[in-house]
């Protein structure tokens, strides 16, 4: 891994386990963290990679933004998710961010079936799954509810519903970094 990866790996690493902790205490990434992370990606990447450098790390957080973006809409992940994963392309451009993306969303995954086996919630996950595939089809007519993953935060049982997702793509990243050392070591 050359030098400037790797500083951009520790940046995001540090950022994500950061936002990780918060997430996992009281399912919330702040502002302070997220846009700070999403601008300086943008200005230390236009400023070593000059333009191109600025637009690698934009079409990046353009990535990291859209692909959580419409989960955002339909009401199942916090704006906090969709800013930090930004931030996580504007530092790592594409196409590691996908990477990140892909291994996150596959944690993510695992995390809530498991969730969902443990508490008993297989009746209950297959009923929002219903609802959540009417959202999509319907989201032509009408953006999803915004308050949703507002309401879930709120409830008493939020440890045992929901994913912290910054928690998820920080282990993505630690999971690509173990990779890409095992490879160099070998």
């Amino acid at each position: 891994m050359d030098r400037t990866l790797g500083f951009c790996f520790s940046v995001v690493l540090a950022a994500t386990l950061t936002a990780a902790v918060t997430d996992l205490r009281s399912f919330k990434i702040s502002n302070v963290l997220t846009l700070p992370l999403l601008l300086s990606g943008l200005v230390y990447h236009g400023v070593a990679g000059g333009v191109e450098g600025f637009w690698g790390s934009a079409l990046g957080a353009l990535f990291g933004f859209g692909a959580l973006f419409l989960f955002y809409l339909l009401g199942g992940i916090g704006g906090g998710d969709v800013k930090l994963m930004a931030g996580v392309g504007a530092w790592l451009g594409m196409p590691v961010v996908v990477l990140v993306f892909v291994v996150a969303s596959m944690t993510a995954g695992i995390y809530a079936v498991v969730l969902i086996v443990v508490t008993g919630r297989v009746r209950e996950t297959w009923t929002n799954l219903k609802v959540l595939w009417l959202r999509l089809a319907a989201v032509g007519r009408h953006l999803g509810a915004d308050d949703r993953i507002e309401a879930e935060v709120e409830r008493s049982d939020r440890r045992r519903r929901l994913v912290p997702f910054a928690a998820m793509v920080a282990a993505g990243i630690v999971a690509l970094l173990v990779c890409v050392w095992l490879r160099n070591a070998a």
